[in-house]
């Protein structure tokens, strides 16, 4: 089992991290955590931190990624917006991610049965506009509801290409990209089933 030595402020490689992430998922779901949330690690990371992966998940109260990658105190940043769509203040969390803490990998975190993404195919099907703010997050997920709206489990094709869409687009901007021509950062892709806990790399 791969262990992160905290104590060492140099961050893996993303491959490394990577295979860190899905071994805490393999822990999480055979009910084995060994997550760190001790008064020791507590005192540890109050001196510094030194996440070794970030992750842009969906605000959903079933897909804490915390928990889900068995990862305790000071081994994630995490950023959480509904249907993980971007905005400015995500991109800007996920920049200093880069630049201050050196952090070499990034996941775009969907997952099955997604409400923000059920409201978006909702309303497209409807043709109706959603209320207020939540309509900004609708605009912004159709993109991926005009590629998949021929698959048969339309929602969960809609989240799968929302996810890939993501990914490409944080490869465009210019700290990120950068990052990534540099193998300093790798940024994937991977969808978290409800019911069975797993997470799959797309």
């Amino acid at each position: 089992m791969t262990v992160l030595d905290t104590s060492i402020p140099h961050p893996p490689t993303p491959e490394a991290a990577l295979q860190l992430l899905l071994d805490g998922n393999r822990r999480y779901v055979n009910n084995a955590p060994h997550l760190d949330e001790s008064p020791q690690r507590r005192a540890e990371v109050a001196r510094g931190q030194h996440p070794y992966a970030m992750v842009l998940g969906c605000v959903d109260s079933r897909v804490p990624p915390e928990l889900i990658f068995d990862s305790g105190l000071g081994e994630l940043l995490v950023v959480r917006t509904a249907g993980h769509v971007l905005d400015h203040a995500v991109l800007g969390s996920l920049e200093f991610g880069i630049e201050a803490l050196k952090i070499p990998l990034l996941v775009v975190l969907g997952h099955d049965r997604c409400g923000a993404v059920k409201s978006t195919l909702d309303a497209l099907e409807k043709h109706m506009h959603a209320h207020e703010d939540i309509d900004w997050l609708v605009e912004h997920i159709k993109p991926a509801f005009e590629v998949a709206q021929h698959e048969q489990n339309l929602l969960d094709a809609t989240v799968k290409a929302h996810v890939r869409i993501t990914v490409n687009e944080l490869k465009q901007t210019p700290i990120l990209r950068e990052a990534v021509e540099q193998r300093k950062l790798q940024i994937v892709g991977a969808m978290y089933n409800l019911e069975s806990g797993k997470v799959k790399l797309l």
